[in-house]
């Protein structure tokens, strides 16, 4: 197929992080570290893997230091110059590699993901694009998510939004879809919803925090009025979106760690760090004591 290809991504960072407070009163929630990098950067990494060339920040005034993450710290380059600490140099340079730019737009008001991702509008222009949540942490192992849904844009020629399998009892946090299998792994949209209370959702295939979308949902998200949680909704858009377009679910490979809540938070950090090549014999050794303590 003669599509465009992925080249920019939009990552919504203006939320509060409320979930995280106090810890989130001074420093934006996508700055929490898991072992030794900011959720931001592991979401920019899977962002860049994937092709990305772009990368567009929708954020608030009290996110500035997302921006100074990922600008050059002269000052910080020249000291690691000075005392010989190339490794260190050369990790911070390659936070954002060559050929790969950022750009930053303010949301006014906190309006919900909708709005933000109708913010990126002027950037992305009539390309498609992706759209990354920082809070869903996703290990894709052998290919990361997006690299997985971008490989189905490009032989599809569709939106695609990744998806897996929840509680039946927390289908009120997630957008939730009715879809026709294609092939294993891979289902046609039927429908979405967005936070619909169990008794009510057509399935337990949530959508979490990756989509594909082609630039025909931005005239959508222009006519969204506001619903659940009286704020304007990606999904709303989304089912508008089914009438013209087929739209995809991938139910990628992986493991996914909601960093939007405490718990999902504690288990990425424990399960980076046993991957971590400096720490996981230690932190192994470590986590067999407290087991032990705790038997």
């Amino acid at each position: 197929m003669n599509q465009k290809p992925i080249r920019k991504a939009v990552f919504p960072v203006a939320g509060l992080g409320t979930r995280f407070l106090p810890a989130t009163k001074a420093s934006p929630k996508e700055m929490l570290p898991v072992v030794d990098k900011p959720l931001i950067q592991y979401a920019v990494e899977e962002a860049i893997a994937a092709g990305v060339e772009q990368l567009i920040f929708v954020t608030s005034s009290s996110k500035r230091s997302i921006e100074d993450h990922f600008d050059r710290n002269s000052e910080l380059e020249s000291e690691l110059e000075a005392r010989g600490k190339h490794h260190l140099l050369s990790m911070t340079k390659s936070i954002v590699p060559e050929g790969v730019s950022c750009i930053y737009i303010r949301q006014p008001e906190a309006l919900g993901l909708g709005h933000a991702v109708l913010c990126a509008r002027p950037v992305v222009g009539d390309e498609p694009f992706a759209v990354i949540l920082a809070d869903d942490l996703i290990d894709g192992q052998e290919r990361s998510c997006l690299e997985q849904m971008v490989n189905i844009y490009e032989k599809q020629g569709a939106s695609v939004l990744a998806v897996e399998e929840v509680d039946q009892a927390e289908t009120d946090k997630y957008g939730i879809i009715e879809a026709e299998p294609v092939y294993d792994g891979l289902a046609q949209i039927n429908s979405i919803v967005e936070k619909p209370a169990p008794d009510k959702a057509p399935s337990n295939l949530a959508v979490v925090g990756r989509y594909l979308l082609t630039p025909a949902i931005f005239d959508l998200l222009e006519k969204t009025q506001k619903g659940a949680g009286n704020e304007i909704q990606l999904t709303d858009a989304i089912s508008d979106l089914l009438a013209e377009e087929k739209i995809l679910a991938h139910r990628f490979t992986g493991t996914r760690y909601d960093c939007g809540s405490k718990l999902g938070y504690l288990m990425a950090t424990i399960d980076y760090a046993l991957q971590h090549p400096n720490l996981r014999d230690d932190f192994k050794s470590h986590l067999r004591s407290i087991t032990n303590k705790l038997a």
